[in-house]
């Protein structure tokens, strides 16, 4: 291992965090001159220009931002070790990147999300609410929510946190327009929405009462990867969805929306903490895994 590499993430990430060379020098008693040395050194070892330097401003590459996000994760455990072994209590802090699904992130991870900041005024929160699939090491989370029927198969840890219910529902406006399917199979013949990130999103599964099993090959009127949108306009009247529960507020007990098939056995959807093993489990992760897991169960 290359020692003076470490001297040179350390230089680098206070550079990033005091954004100037000036601030940098006065905070680590460094030299200015020292400091760009050592840059310059760090980045003809990594082979990538890391920063973008002006007379005025300092910027990062994208190279330098995907580095910059991994020094961190680098710091904060050496940090977190360090604690350990000298036996101090440590209190959570620093940066905790978590990315979660749009909808799921607004209708059941905020309101947690605001009680946790209070209890954890040290932890600084980066959250990333997208519905597609991110590379969670390539990427630099921490931590990633998923809800999915099944969970591939991974190197990373899948803590399963949540279940729900997946259901087909319409609105009374367009059941009053274009009738009530009475079994899976007369979807065929009504206007679907399908939820693009899934694997085979125009081909959905159900089970009846008895067990049998039942394949239908949707034809879409509306792709699109928002959850957020699917309900909208399957409110407005526009079409048939199936989403887990939930994504629902009181649409059901309102009226606003209509379940179908309920007599069919209902796919249960796992929402699953994914981290990575390979990682150091740091304070800020484990007491949100830990806070996240306990408001979630409470609120079933």
């Amino acid at each position: 291992m290359d020692l003076k590499l470490m001297d040179g993430v350390m230089l680098f990430s206070a550079l990033v965090r005091y954004g100037s060379f000036t601030r940098t020098a006065e905070a680590t008693g460094h030299s200015k001159s020292y400091i760009s040395k050592e840059i310059n050194r760090l980045e003809e070892r990594l082979g990538v220009r890391l920063l973008n330097r002006t007379t005025r401003s300092l910027s990062l590459t994208p190279e330098g931002q995907h580095y910059h996000d991994h020094c961190l994760q680098v710091i904060a455990d050496l940090e977190a070790a360090t604690q350990v072994l000298s036996g101090q209590q440590q209190e959570p802090s620093g940066k905790l990147k978590i990315g979660c699904p749009v909808s799921f992130g607004l209708s059941r991870i905020r309101p947690i999300l605001a009680r946790f900041t209070r209890m954890y005024p040290k932890i600084e929160l980066d959250v990333v609410l997208d519905d597609r699939r991110a590379d969670i090491i390539q990427e630099g989370f921490d931590v990633m929510i998923r809800a999915s029927t099944r969970l591939e198969d991974s190197s990373l840890i899948a803590r399963k946190i949540y279940s729900s219910e997946s259901m087909t529902l319409a609105a009374p406006s367009y059941i009053s327009e274009y009738g009530m399917p009475t079994s899976p199979q007369e979807l065929i013949d009504h206007k679907v929405m399908c939820y693009s990130n899934l694997a085979n999103p125009a081909l959905w599964h159900y089970t009846s009462a008895a067990g049998r099993e039942e394949t239908v090959r949707v034809s879409d009127a509306i792709m699109t990867n928002s959850s957020e949108l699917e309900l909208s306009l399957c409110l407005d009247g526009q079409g048939i969805i199936r989403l887990p529960r939930f994504y629902l507020n009181d649409e059901l007990e309102t009226g606003q929306l209509v379940e179908l098939f309920a007599d069919y056995q209902k796919p249960q959807v796992d929402v699953f903490l994914i981290y990575p093993s390979r990682r150091h489990m740091s304070a800020r992760v484990r007491s949100f895994i830990d806070f996240l897991t306990d408001e979630l169960r409470d609120s079933d």
